[in-house]
């Protein structure tokens, strides 16, 4: 099937519902995409831009997403800089960057989709790929997204997010080890650290994977947080993918942090409701039983402590300090 226009132009830009990017003309396109439409019979619309450029016998197709989850920012900006960065390159190929899929949950300033339906709860669309085209709203949002938009245009994938809000990753890459390609850009992106990740199923990445177009999921720091340096090294970490697949010109660069590779997560949670400090912070090597937090009463007393279950390398940390009991406080990786 081809690209399906509609009869609409949206801020100067055209309305497809189906995107087919083996049949356009090198060149920017830039479109909106609808996937449908919302309980007041508005449309969503998904920003897409496509780089289409010289198409020789290996030339790939990427795909770079963002915006999966609403309040996950700084992979929003890290696309759009991608964008920037590309509009002043030559490209050899096709790139396709969609840097808002949740429209929804990013106009509410939060993680998921949320649905008009009174009886539907909150969505995380991360856990429902491909989707379901008979299914709710949240569930046929994303199949059209899949089947219309994403599944055909790619070779590779690269799928941007960051912690949720009120805890911060480093820049962290999610890779299935038992794929070669998806390693080989995992440690292109130049991270703090991979983990080897064999998929959970409704994961974008791992929708991917399991059709064979090798994919990697990248964390970009913190949720809700601008945070311009790791932005600016996601941005480097994505050209760097692009060069040695050879849509850009130029050689790769060298990895600038050491990069911690592990297998195991270990997530350390409240206990208790109050306020809670982190005592380490993220790239420390912690030992077995090593204090890792402190929480506090309403009152300042202080109520737990807790101590790492392993040794290993802390990944995330709370941000915010006020935790319900079964939240995170600090997550390790060995």
């Amino acid at each position: 099937m081809k690209t399906r226009y509609t009869d609409d132009v949206l801020q100067g830009h055209q309305v497809i519902t189906r995107l087919d990017v083996d049949e356009l003309p090198m060149g920017c396109h830039r479109f909106w995409f609808r996937p449908q439409e919302n309980g007041i019979g508005q449309s969503w619309h998904l920003p897409v831009v496509v780089y289409r450029g010289e198409q020789t016998g290996n030339a790939p197709k990427v795909m770079i997403t963002a915006g999966v989850h609403g309040d996950e920012l700084n992979g929003v900006i890290t696309a759009q800089n991608i964008i920037q960065h590309l509009a002043e390159q030559s490209v050899v190929g096709t790139v396709v960057i969609v840097p808002t899929v949740n429209v929804s949950g990013m106009l509410m300033h939060t993680r998921d989709f949320i649905m008009s339906d009174p009886d539907a709860s909150p969505t995380n669309l991360n856990r429902i790929f491909p989707g379901n085209p008979e299914g709710d709203a949240a569930q046929r949002y994303i199949a059209s997204i899949w089947y219309d938009l994403l599944a055909h245009n790619a070779d590779i994938a690269i799928d941007l997010h960051t912690q949720t809000r009120g805890a911060a990753y480093p820049l962290y890459v999610f890779a299935d080890y038992r794929i070669p390609q998806t390693v080989k850009m995992a440690r292109l992106m130049n991270p703090d650290c991979i983990f080897d990740d064999p998929g959970d199923d409704g994961v974008l990445e791992t929708v991917w994977n399991r059709s064979g177009i090798p994919s990697i999921t990248v964390e970009v720091g913190a949720g809700k947080v601008l945070q311009p340096d790791m932005i600016a090294r996601s941005v480097d970490g994505v050209i760097n993918i692009l060069k040695s697949e050879g849509v850009l010109e130029g050689d790769t660069s060298q990895p600038q942090h050491e990069c911690y590779e592990g297998k195991k997560i270990f997530t350390v949670r409240a206990t208790l409701g109050g306020f809670a400090l982190p005592k380490v912070e993220i790239g420390d090597q912690v030992e077995m039983g090593q204090l890792v937090a402190v929480q506090y009463d309403s009152f300042g007393d202080e109520i737990q402590r807790y101590h790492a279950p392993t040794s290993g390398y802390v990944l995330s940390v709370n941000l915010d300090p006020m935790r319900e009991p079964g939240t995170l406080l600090v997550r390790l990786i060995q």
